[in-house]
C-alpha cells in the first residue's frame, strides 16, 4: 500500500516550562497541511525490515521509518518483515515534522498490513520514543497540545491557507532547545483562550523564532521577506475586501516561515509578490489537483498549501 505522511505547522509554539529530565513543556496547536511525503509498504515474510532505496539525506540509521518498524514488530512480536519505499517532498530541517509524520504512517500502515490490532492509543504510546511530533500524527487529528506536545485535545480550525518559504538552511532542534537565552516561562494560552480567538489573527507566537532569527541570518531575511510582502498584500484590495490579516511566523524550530490567511485569494496574491520579491525563479509546479503550488528560487523554496481538517490517514481503520 501506499499512503501519505503529510507536514504540520506550530500556529503558535510556547515553551512553558521545563521537566527535571532536561525535557520542555510546550502549549501549541498542530495543524496539518497538504504537503506531504509518501510512504509505500509491502510485506517481507521473512520478517526482515528494509528499505527499497536510500533517500536522499536520510542515512539508514537515522531513518525514522525503519525505526518505527522495528518498535512495532518488538512491541507486537509480529514475526512479519516489511519492505519500505520512502518518497521525500516535505523539506528537512524545516520545523514540518515529515520525519515524524513518516514514522507514524509506517505504524499505522504497518499495524494495518500486520494486522496487528492495536489501538491508536497504544501506537501512541510506542510513538512517544520515537521522538516528540511523531504522536501527534498517530493521533491523527489538528489538536491544541500540551506535556511535552502529546497530550491532545482535537480542535476545529478555520480553513486556512499557507505560503511557507522555506530557506536554504537546515536547523537543529537539539540546539535551539538547548540555547540559554531560549524563554521557558511563557504563560500558557489555554485552549479556551485559543478558541475565543479562532477566526480572528493567530493567536500567541513562537518561544523558539528570535532564537532562530538571532543565529540564522537566512531565516532571518525569510522572515522579513514574508512580512513585508505579507504588508503590501495587506493593504491592497483583494486584502481589504476580505478584511484579512495575515499572520508570518516560524513553525517549529525553524527554518521553515509560513504565511497564514483564510482566503485563497490573498494567498495566491501573496506567493505572487513574495516570488516576484526573491531571486531568479528556477522551476515552478504545479500538483494535479491545482492546489498545492511549488516555486523553487535562488534563496529557497515557496509552497502554496492548504490546511487539512485532519490527518488523511485519521479515519483510518485502527486496531
Amino acid at each position: 500500500m501506499t499512503l501519505p505522511a503529510p507536514a504540520k505547522l506550530n500556529l503558535f509554539l510556547h515553551v512553558t516550562g521545563r521537566r527535571e529530565d532536561g525535557l520542555h513543556l510546550l502549549e501549541t496547536v498542530f495543524q496539518f497541511i497538504d504537503l506531504q511525503d509518501d510512504i509505500t509498504l509491502a510485506v517481507d515474510p521473512t520478517g526482515t525490515i528494509s528499505r527499497t532505496h536510500d533517500p536522499e539525506g536520510v542515512s539508514e540509521a537515522d531513518d525514522l521509518t525503519l525505526r518505527a518498524a522495528r518498535a512495532l514488530k518488538a512491541a507486537t512480536g509480529s514475526p512479519l518483515g516489511a519492505r519500505i519505499t520512502l518518497t521525500k517532498h516535505i523539506p528537512m530541517g524545516a520545523g514540518l515534522g515529515g520525519g515524524s509524520s513518516d514514522a507514524a504512517t509506517v505504524l499505522l500502515g504497518l499495524n494495518e498490513l500486520w494486522q496487528t490490532g492495536l489501538s491508536r492509543n497504544q501506537l501512541i504510546d510506542i510513538a512517544r520514543p520515537l521522538g516528540a511530533d511523531v504522536p501527534i500524527f498517530v493521533h491523527g487529528q489538528n489538536a491544541y497540545a500540551t506535556g511535552i506536545g502529546d497530550v491532545f485535545q482535537p480542535v476545529s480550525l478555520p480553513e486556512y491557507w499557507f505560503v511557507l518559504l522555506m530557506p536554504h538552511v537546515h536547523v537543529g532542534t537539539a540546539g535551539i532547545f538547548s540555547a540559554p537565552e531560549l524563554t521557558r516561562n511563557t504563560k500558557p494560552l489555554t485552549i479556551q483562550g485559543f478558541t475565543a480567538l479562532a477566526g480572528q489573527t493567530l493567536a500567541g507566537h513562537n518561544d523558539l523564532q528570535p532564537v532562530v532569527k538571532a543565529r540564522q541570518p537566512l531565516v532571518r531575511h525569510a522572515i522579513q521577506l514574508l512580512s513585508q510582502a505579507a504588508q503590501r498584500v495587506s493593504s491592497d484590495s483583494v486584502a481589504k475586501r476580505h478584511k484579512s490579516d495575515i499572520t508570518v511566523r516560524m513553525t517549529g524550530s525553524g527554518a521553515c516561515i509560513f504565511a497564514a490567511s483564510q482566503h485563497k485569494s490573498t494567498a495566491l496574491a501573496l506567493l505572487q509578490e513574495v516570488s516576484q520579491a526573491s531571486q531568479k525563479n528556477v522551476v515552478a509546479g504545479q500538483t494535479p489537483n491545482a492546489e498545492r503550488i511549488t516555486m523553487r528560487t535562488e534563496f529557497g523554496t515557496l509552497f502554496l498549501v492548504r490546511g487539512l481538517a485532519s490527518h488523511p490517514l485519521g479515519s483510518r481503520q485502527v486496531g
